[in-house]
């Protein structure tokens, strides 16, 4: 008689961050669907969701200790959809279309190739301290913002902002890392700081306002302005031993 296999029922700490992924892979999908049906800025919108899906599933995992090389993997595949082959769809789409004739095109394929090309070097050069090359989210969401801001772009400039965006994934430019941040080193004061220049440009721009954001972290980059570093708390941020005491 043949032994039964017992079936390996996967841990709730490691069921959880995959089915938070699995909302940015639904994210990316619907996106699609909505430019096909020319909702641009309803499936802007929606990738905006799936950045949220793609910040919690990490933070998800590392809470309950339900990181996975499965777990990986799956964000991966979802990170090439919702941030590299639904937007550059959305900006063919928008600008581009039959007016961009074969160039659009290439430059659509260019944008979402080299986001999974910046993925997989990403998933074997872990870098710590800085991101090598501009992160895929802020790539998919720098087009996303064109949509939303609804910036009147001709198609040749479309194309260019792609392919720009594209070769900037795919750089060694450095861009900080602000996912290493944790509670006890965050430089309070900064943190404040920046939270306030975020609300201001809400309060003032309104849907311009991530255009602008994400404007600010593409130039940091090769201006060589590490986020994470400058939040993050230094030898002199830490509380000096009271008088007296040891």
């Amino acid at each position: 008689m043949r032994r039964r296999k017992k079936i390996r029922h996967l841990p709730f700490n490691k069921i959880v961050p995959n089915m938070i992924t699995s909302g940015s892979v639904l994210c990316g999908m619907f996106s699609l669907v909505l430019t096909y049906e020319r909702h641009f800025l309803p499936s802007a919108l929606v990738l905006v969701m799936a950045v949220f899906f793609d910040y919690m599933d990490g933070k998800v995992a590392r809470s309950l200790g339900g990181s996975s090389a499965f777990g990986e993997e799956l964000d991966s595949l979802a990170d090439a959809l919702s941030f590299g082959a639904a937007p550059a769809f959305l900006i063919y789409a928008r600008y581009l279309g039959m007016e961009g004739g074969m160039p659009g095109a290439l430059g659509a394929a260019f944008f979402a190739l080299c986001g999974v090309l910046r993925l997989a070097r990403f998933n074997v050069m872990h870098a710590m301290d800085s991101f090598q090359g501009l992160p895929i989210p802020a790539g998919g969401m720098a087009l996303a913002s064109l949509v939303i801001a609804d910036v009147p772009l001709i198609p040749g400039l479309a194309l260019a902002v792609m392919v720009g965006i594209g070769a900037l994934m795919i750089s060694t430019v450095p861009y900080g890392n602000v996912k290493l941040l944790k509670r006890g080193n965050v430089n309070r004061v900064r943190a404040l700081l920046l939270t306030l220049l975020v609300v201001s440009c809400f309060a003032a721009l309104r849907e311009k306002a991530l255009l602008a954001l994400i404007g600010i972290y593409i130039t940091s980059g090769p201006l060589h302005i590490n986020w994470g570093a400058w939040l993050a708390k230094t030898n002199d941020d830490e509380e000096k031993p009271a008088p007296g005491k040891d």
